[in-house]
Formats: structure tokens, C-alpha cells, sequence
């Protein structure tokens, strides 16, 4: 991950959870950074999301500091919760220098879990005492909790014909299927651009990134993804339209990151073998594609075949079925590894099901789908479903 002009990062092990691993880390940014966020749509949202939300209304789009902790989610905690959230975000501006509406908040971990705000203090103050700017990996590494691998990348866009930077990094294993984001997601940049044209590249951007991922088909009370843009080393005024021409490339690099970074969440995702792309064609419209590739990817018994290396493509035309979107089961189509394996809603019949089965021992998985309809179109990406993610989640809390 590079290093990005007018961001400062560290991390400690403050002992929410984990003992001898960092898990609170905290980014300082330069005045006027411009921030956006997407937040989970679930109906009971952990105390840091309530809070952020409410930040960015209230500063209009800007933030100086991000406090993210790892091992207790903050959620469902009531009253005590949000008064915890407020503590950690004083106790932070403090520290910085700013106003508390001014700190963003992300937690992860254990729900239902009671948190004391006055924790943050010792730690932060030694954060920001070894704030630098290349400690992203430990940044990274703060906010896991089952992943087995810190999630990161970077980008170099050019806005003008001059480089800037965007990294980012993220954390995700299970409790993954998106509605807005699932899971935590921290995107920095240099370039200069108004929180509304950030707030619309970064909800543009995650639709096509951490909306299209899925591992288990549950939705987070913490889904949180931020983005932080700088204005720091360019020669360029902040630019508020997102359709700028200049903001081509950028905007492009940008989604690349969070693709990437989303795609690693699904590659690590609990008990995870197999990453598997599903793209629907054909369909009503893309919205229409969308849920019937979710239907498909959140399937499982599609992901337990996919685990068990069976095209048992029966599945496939189940999971089509019950989406509740328009498909002509009489004009489907599926392919399993570029093998077209059904046509006209029965078996192909030079379908060679060893074929099949070969493509499905491998680590990546793609399968192809056209109901028949229309235009629309979606990808989604997921993996399997294996006997380790029961024991995962079954240990989680022990």
C-alpha cells in the first residue's frame, strides 16, 4: 500500500478482544479532507455506524480523524453503546486537535458486547504519538477478526495528467452479503474533490465492488466502508462534478481498488476453497440480474456443490428459479466453465459432464447464466460453503 500525501496512520494493541495482535488503529488527515461514507441498510446498526452517518451530516463532508477497533462490534449495546462511541470520538478529537463530529468510527466483532469509551485514551495517545505515513500494513492488520490476511492495494490515476494516489484496505470474512457494503472498508486518496463528488464516486463505486460479494448471505450490523480524499500535493481546485472527463481515469482506478479489495474478502472468506463468479445475463435489467445472481451465489446448495466439485447444475436452475425475477425457463442457458452445459431449459446435448467436473476441481469458478428476458446484466462474486465455516462460526465467541 502507498503512502497517501495528508494521511498519517498507526495502530496499537489495546486489548478489546485480542491479546498479542494490534486491534484499534487510528488515521489522521490533513485540514479539509473531504469524506463519504455507505453504510449497512440492516434495521439494527451498531452504535459507531449511527454515529458516523451522523458526523458527516453534521460537519458537511469533511473529517480529520478515523478510529477503527476490532474484536467488539459496539452493537446492540443500547444506550451505553452510543455513549461509548461518543467517548472514543472525544477522546480522539482531543488528541488530534478537532471537533468530536469530526472523527469517524468503524468497530467489528463480537455483538452485543457493552464497550467503555475511556479505553481509547492511552492507546490513542500512543498512536498518535508514531503516526506515520507508511504503517498501512499494521492498519490493516488492526481491524481483522477471523480473516486470515491483512486485505489492502493501491492505485496510481492520473487527474490532469499528474499522478495521484488512491490505497485503501479492508477486512471481511464471514457475516458477508452486502447491502450497501458487509463489512469494513477504508478508501484514502490525495486528489482534490468536494465531499458530494467523493459521496457519489464512492456510492457508484461500491455498487459495482462490495455490493457484488457475497460468502454467506448475511448482512453486518457494522457494514461500513469511508473514503477520505486529501487535496494534498495536486494543482488542481477540489472538482464537485463526478461526470468531470477529468475524473476518468480516476474514477476508474478508484472502482479497481474496491473491487479488488472486495474480491480478496470473498477469496478469504470463512472456510473458503473456492472463488466463484456468477454472472447473470438476460435478464429483466441489471437490478433484476443482481438478485438473481445474489439468489444463486447465497445458494446452499449451490456453494455446498461447488465445495464438494459436483456441477450439479440442477442447482443452478433452483436457485434461477426462486429468485423472484422474470426468467424463460424454456430459453435458459448455463455454462460451467465456459462449457455450455443447458440450452432452451434442457440439458445441452453434447454436454460432457467430466468436462464439468474438471473445471469444478479448481480454485476459480465460473459459471454463466442467461434467463432469457431481456439485457440486464450482473456479476457477483462468492465462494463455497465447507465444513471449516461451521467450525468458525461455531468457535466464534469461544
Amino acid at each position: 500500500m502507498l503512502p497517501v500525501a495528508g494521511v498519517e496512520i498507526g495502530a496499537v494493541a489495546a486489548g478489546f478482544r485480542y491479546t498479542g495482535r494490534p486491534d484499534l488503529m487510528m488515521a489522521v488527515f490533513a485540514d479539509g479532507t473531504a469524506a463519504a461514507g455507505v453504510f449497512t441498510r440492516t434495521k439494527a446498526p451498531a452504535a459507531p455506524v449511527d454515529w458516523s452517518k451522523g458526523a458527516l451530516s453534521e460537519n458537511g463532508g469533511t473529517a480529520k480523524a478515523l478510529v477503527v477497533n476490532a474484536g467488539n462490534a459496539n452493537a446492540f449495546t443500547g444506550e451505553r453503546g452510543m455513549k461509548a462511541a461518543t467517548k472514543s470520538a472525544e477522546v480522539a478529537a482531543a488528541i488530534v486537535g478537532c471537533a468530536p463530529n469530526e472523527v469517524m468510527l468503524a468497530s467489528t466483532g463480537v455483538i452485543g458486547v457493552p464497550m467503555n469509551g475511556s479505553l481509547f485514551e492511552k492507546p490513542l495517545e500512543t498512536i498518535h504519538a508514531g503516526l506515520s505515513g507508511a504503517l498501512w500494513k499494521d492498519a490493516a492488520r488492526a481491524i481483522m477478526t477471523t480473516d486470515t490476511f491483512p486485505k489492502g492495494g493501491s492505485r496510481v490515476a492520473e487527474v490532469e495528467g499528474r499522478p495521484v494516489t488512491i490505497s485503501g484496505f479492508a477486512k471481511g470474512s464471514g457475516m458477508i452479503a452486502p447491502d450497501m457494503a458487509t463489512m469494513l472498508g477504508f478508501v484514502f486518496t490525495n486528489a482534490a474533490l468536494t465531499p458530494a463528488c467523493l459521496q457519489a464516486i464512492l456510492s457508484e463505486a461500491t455498487d459495482l465492488s462490495f455490493n457484488s460479494i457475497t460468502v454467506d448471505g448475511d448482512t453486518s450490523t457494522n457494514d461500513t466502508v469511508l473514503a477520505f480524499a486529501t487535496g494534498q500535493n495536486v494543482r488542481f481546485d477540489p472538482i464537485d462534478d463526478p461526470n468531470d472527463p477529468r475524473l476518468d481515469n480516476f474514477k476508474a482506478c478508484f472502482t479497481d481498488l474496491m473491487t479488488d479489495l472486495a474480491q480478496q474478502i470473498v477469496r478469504d472468506g470463512e472456510g473458503a476453497t473456492k472463488f466463484v463468479s456468477v454472472t447473470i445475463e438476460g435478464a429483466e435489467n441489471d437490478a433484476a440480474a443482481r438478485t438473481i445472481a445474489k439468489s444463486v451465489a447465497n445458494s446452499p446448495l449451490v456453494k455446498t456443490a461447488i465445495a464438494g466439485e459436483d456441477p450439479n447444475w440442477g442447482r443452478l436452475v433452483m436457485a434461477v428459479g426462486k429468485a423472484g425475477e422474470a426468467a424463460d425457463r424454456d430459453k435458459l442457458q448455463i455454462w460451467i466453465g465456459g462449457q455450455q452445459v443447458a440450452k432452451n431449459g434442457a440439458v445441452h446435448p453434447r454436454y460432457s459432464e467430466p468436462e464439468a467436473a474438471a473445471h469444478m476441481k479448481g480454485q476459480e469458478i465460473d459459471i454463466r447464466i442467461n434467463v432469457g428476458v431481456a439485457d440486464g446484466t450482473a456479476t457477483v462474486w462468492t465462494c463455497d460453503l465447507t465444513y471449516d465455516y461451521i467450525r468458525i462460526n461455531a468457535d466464534y465467541r469461544s
